[in-house]
């Protein structure tokens, strides 16, 4: 699910502080860049809207200790909407009599939920009308079939890539419900949020750091402890890009990411940050892990045996020595390779590429047989 922030220029730049805004597109402009034919929006995306975020903040406060963690962003209230038929979309604004129609009963729905939350705000429907409608022909004219283009650039022999967002055991379904987001993070949510069909996409790279974080709560049966937990955290820059959080760090779990492979059908791995593990004596990888005297090799469903599970740990020899400056395989520490290989070999995914540093010329392409 596509799902556009509404969005101004400095035009509108008065709604701002009332939510409603375009940061990333505005930040493009003032670059110089012009983002006419260039940007496009699906017709068929679901708007986020200030009062989404505010039933977000307010269920979260109502969950008292069993908080899931959420970004505070809206994002699960919109799904809500999606899913119960009643969210409004790019291609509803077309008609701006019906679209203040569709606003004024979100408004009403919103303040009765609100009410029953036993919450003190409200959504003025006046104001989120004036919002809206004031971008609504700046959203209108990047309205686009995005599926149809992609699905002709496709037919047409050109190269696209789909970007996913968040990790593997974030997806609603495959996850670690409920610390989890509100959509299908896999491979098979690109082909249904782009609008292709499964068989157009003939690669899937996942993108694992050489370590393991996690944003938010939840079982992370490899989690370091400190002052392990702030070292690595400090060396990786771990902070949520979105809430500035601190993530939580801890060793490669093989078990995870073996998971990831199948529930993703990966054909490859890029290897993300092995840098922030030069210093390090040695490393741990997780190949499996105890509970309750058994041995499990597969990401359970349960999350009440991954809070009890302990790692089984296979220990490697760190390499001590900067790989900044690698820029081939050959280049990389014999132990790093050592490293990455094992990797491979417990997750079933061969590495394409590893990345050493934050600048593009310090990610290493692989070659393959």
């Amino acid at each position: 699910m596509d799902r556009p922030e509404l969005a101004t220029d400095s035009r509108y730049a008065d709604h701002k502080s009332r939510g409603v805004h375009a940061e990333e597109l505005d930040a493009l402009s003032a670059r110089g860049i012009d983002v006419g034919g260039r940007v496009g929006v699906s017709g068929r995306a679901h708007l986020l809207l200030p009062y989404h975020k505010v039933l977000d903040r307010t269920a979260e406060a109502g969950r008292g200790a069993k908080k899931i963690g959420t970004t505070g962003r809206g994002i699960g209230p919109a799904y809500e909407d999606k899913v119960a038929r009643q969210g409004i979309r790019v291609a509803d604004l077309r008609d701006a009599e019906r679209a203040e129609q569709l606003l004024r009963a979100a408004a009403e729905r919103v303040n009765i939920r609100l009410e029953c939350l036993r919450s003190e705000e409200r959504v003025d429907a006046s104001e989120l009308v004036e919002q809206v409608l004031a971008i609504r022909e700046r959203l209108v004219a990047l309205s686009l079939d995005t599926g149809r283009i992609i699905h002709d650039a496709i037919k047409g022999g050109q190269r696209v890539l789909l970007e996913g967002a968040q990790g593997a055991l974030l997806d609603v379904d495959h996850g670690t419900y409920p610390y989890v987001t509100s959509s299908n993070t896999t491979s098979g949510g690109a082909a249904l949020g782009v609008g292709i069909g499964p068989t157009a996409i003939d690669a899937v790279i996942g993108v694992v750091k050489a370590y393991t974080t996690r944003v938010g709560e939840g079982p992370l049966p490899t989690e370091f402890p400190s002052p392990m937990q702030e070292q690595v955290r400090e060396l990786g820059g771990e902070y949520g890009a979105t809430t500035g959080r601190p993530r939580r760090c801890g060793w490669f779990d093989a078990v995870v990411v073996r998971y990831a492979a199948r529930v993703n059908g990966l054909t490859g791995l890029a290897v993300t940050k092995l840098d922030v593990l030069d210093t390090l004596p040695e490393l741990q990888i997780a190949t499996g892990y105890h509970v309750h005297g058994e041995t499990l090799d597969d990401f359970p469903a349960d999350l009440g045996l991954l809070a009890e599970a302990e790692p089984v740990y296979e220990t490697l020899p760190g390499w001590q020595t900067s790989t900044a400056e690698a820029r081939r395989w050959e280049d990389l520490p014999e132990r790093a390779q050592d490293y990455l290989q094992r990797i491979a070999e417990l997750t079933g995914a061969a590495v394409w590429y590893v990345s050493v540093g934050t600048r593009r010329d310090q990610i290493i392409h692989v070659e393959r047989e």
